[in-house]
């Protein structure tokens, strides 16, 4: 029967690759020196079986998504990624289950060379959290606030695949269920944006809820047009092969409060504009724009407004509340 300690050594006891990362797994706290110049951005979140994900998903899905959704946080501040501390909740001490998980959290772990730095591990229902941090050069954080009308709003990636592919499962496309259980955090781009852009966030709950934090924190209005929402390739096919998914439009419902997009959105002055079509490393497309007030406007194709009841999802009010 493995113990405790034996689960965390077997599995989890790594040395620290990173210069800041002093002492890890194994003593009472880890240790960490910020390098001069740098300020500490930390983020913290927690995967409950059953809502964030099936029981019998694949364990190194969970693992590198659980890792992936801090990932995003970190990458809408800018920061470069560095180490994450892990309290694992397991209805037991499977190893097959544990080889699994640690390769999924490894994977996503090296490839932005991340040290666990320690955690705690008990037995109840299965549950993840991760604490992760990361480093910004002193005073260059991305944050929510600094939006201004005129700014121009943009998304990386294409919104609504994970969303979809959860109503859809085994008839997901694979592409559609990577995007679900692999998602793919936009830390260069987070990095890059530093600088550049007005205002970040990481769209986590959808676009329709979490662009309304930019506005509150900001003190301003948007305008989006519905239009120029990006759909990936998948997206469109399974619309037209599915369509009792999509009564109404129902594209909107997955674009813009399905969740677990893990894109960001960010603002952009007028100015920036060159800058970012020449240096983004990555996709991003222009949605519409920050205007005085405080309305969130949605508009069609035609140019009138749509009415839309949707929000960002809320985990003690219901799916887009």
């Amino acid at each position: 029967m493995m113990g405790e300690f034996d689960l965390i050594r077997e599995y989890f006891t790594r040395e620290p690759q990173r210069p800041e990362s002093l002492l890890a797994v194994g003593d009472d706290a880890a240790l960490l020196q910020v390098p001069p110049g740098h300020e500490l951005a930390m983020t913290v979140d927690t995967l409950v079986a059953g809502r964030h994900f099936h029981e019998h998903a694949a364990a190194e899905d969970i693992g590198w998504k659980c890792l992936a959704v801090s990932l995003s946080d970190l990458a809408a501040m800018g920061a470069q990624p560095s180490g994450f501390t892990l309290a694992l909740t397991l209805p037991n001490a499977n190893r097959e289950w544990l080889t699994r998980f640690s390769q999924g959290l490894f994977d996503i772990a090296d490839r932005h060379q991340m040290d666990l730095l320690g955690g705690d591990t008990t037995r109840g229902p299965l549950s993840v959290t991760i604490a992760a941090h990361g480093l910004v050069p002193a005073g260059q954080a991305l944050r929510r606030s600094g939006a201004r009308p005129g700014d121009l709003i943009a998304v990386t990636g294409t919104l609504g695949d994970a969303a979809l592919a959860l109503d859809l499962g085994s008839h997901a496309t694979q592409a559609l269920a990577a995007r679900l259980h692999r998602p793919e955090p936009r830390v260069g781009e987070g990095q890059a944006l530093r600088g550049h852009a007005s205002a970040v966030i990481d769209l986590s709950d959808g676009l329709a809820g979490d662009l309304r934090h930019i506005l509150k924190a900001s003190k301003v209005g948007a305008r989006i047009e519905l239009a120029k929402l990006p759909r990936s390739d998948d997206f469109r096919r399974m619309r037209n092969q599915v369509p009792r998914l999509f009564p109404t439009d129902a594209s909107l419902h997955y674009q813009l409060s399905g969740g677990d997009d893990y894109e960001l959105c960010f603002c952009l002055p007028p100015g920036q504009l060159e800058w970012a079509r020449e240096a983004m490393p990555g996709q991003f497309t222009l949605i519409g724009e920050i205007t005085a007030g405080s309305s969130l406007q949605w508009v069609d194709v035609s140019g009138a407004q749509a009415k839309l009841a949707l929000g960002g999802y809320d985990h003690f009010s219901g799916q887009g509340s």
